[in-house]
């Protein structure tokens, strides 16, 4: 299994950061986690409500729980929701279903981690956290 270094993770924070600042979003906050689902990285910027830390680690943790990113989590919410909350049940309510959550991967494809955004728009979002995920030389998964 390929490693996420803390290089990378930082990488992925400021490509989220300077994506975030390109679209004129409202502040994020961003959670990087590594292929065990433990935090590698996070940061968030001045004014960032409360909760942004642990909406952003949900969908980061949703992703790379049940491997697929946080959009393909929203359509099974939305498709199956017994089956959704049952999960977030098993994690404690750790499960943030929405967009905003990517799995990173290597050159090969292997899983290296997530990273989760939360701030704006869930759709923005997502698009800071691909952008992050492609600054840093890895390729996005958002379903």
């Amino acid at each position: 299994m390929s490693s996420l270094k803390l290089a990378k993770a930082n990488a992925i924070v400021r490509g989220a950061f300077k994506r975030a600042g390109e679209l004129g979003l409202k502040p994020i906050a961003v959670a990087v986690l590594d292929a065990g689902g433990h935090l590698k990285a996070f940061q968030a910027q001045d004014g960032t409500s409360f909760l942004r830390p642990g909406v952003a680690h949900g969908k980061a943790y949703g992703a790379i729980a049940l491997g697929q990113g946080s959009r393909g989590l929203n359509d099974a919410a939305l498709e199956r929701p017994h089956f959704v909350q049952a999960l977030n049940g098993l994690t404690g309510g750790a499960l943030v279903p929405v967009p905003g959550g990517v799995l990173i991967r290597d050159g090969r494809g292997n899983l290296v981690g997530a990273v989760g955004i939360s701030g704006d728009a869930s759709d923005n979002d997502e698009a800071c956290a691909v952008a992050g995920v492609e600054a840093a030389g890895y390729t996005a998964q958002t379903d």
